[in-house]
């Protein structure tokens, strides 16, 4: 990725550093809110929406009775934590100096489909994640190594996926 004056890896250095020390200096900052609707457009298909951007759309593959035209929920979730650990690749790599030629994530995980359908008892989620992270640097072995840990320990979708977060849901009557 070019480097400009102000940015590395395509990262605004300049309001990045704003923001850390517009986090840094107030105490009630700690805490951001995100949100986000989804609506079931029949089948096993649904729109979500965030903000004001296109929907995103999901679908369950023919292996479970979907129509296969969009990627299903679990693989959203892989590409969620992918996404963010990309982010934090080219925003902690630029703080620390690090040019980033390129970053490519490759998730995958195991869910048991037999809980899912209510056939067995036990956890409908993935029983584990694994990702694979291929990046092309001139920085250090140790450099690399380091923004790897960082990006692993400080990414909000791998650390809500990690740790038990507690989940609200309620059924609201039309």
């Amino acid at each position: 990725m070019s480097t400009t004056a102000g940015t590395l890896n395509g990262v605004d250095l300049d309001t990045i550093g704003e923001l850390a020390q517009q986090l840094a200096g107030d105490p009630e900052a700690d805490k951001s809110v995100w949100s986000a609707s989804t609506t079931w457009t029949g089948a096993f298909t649904s729109a979500s929406h965030a903000h004001e951007h296109a929907p995103i759309l999901s679908d369950e593959p023919k292996l479970l009775a979907g129509g296969g035209t969009a990627p299903n929920r679990v693989e959203y979730l892989l590409a969620s934590l992918g996404s963010c650990l990309a982010v934090g690749y080219a925003a902690s790599a630029a703080v620390r100096g690090i040019e980033l030629r390129s970053v490519e994530l490759e998730l995958s995980g195991t869910i048991d489909l037999r809980v899912f359908l209510g056939l067995a008892e036990g956890h409908a989620g993935y029983e584990r994640i694994e990702v694979t992270a291929s990046v092309e640097s001139d920085a250090d072995d140790a450099a690399l190594q380091a923004l790897h840990e960082h990006v692993v320990n400080t990414s909000p979708v791998g650390n809500t996926i990690e740790h038990p977060v507690e989940l609200q849901a309620r059924l609201v009557r039309r």
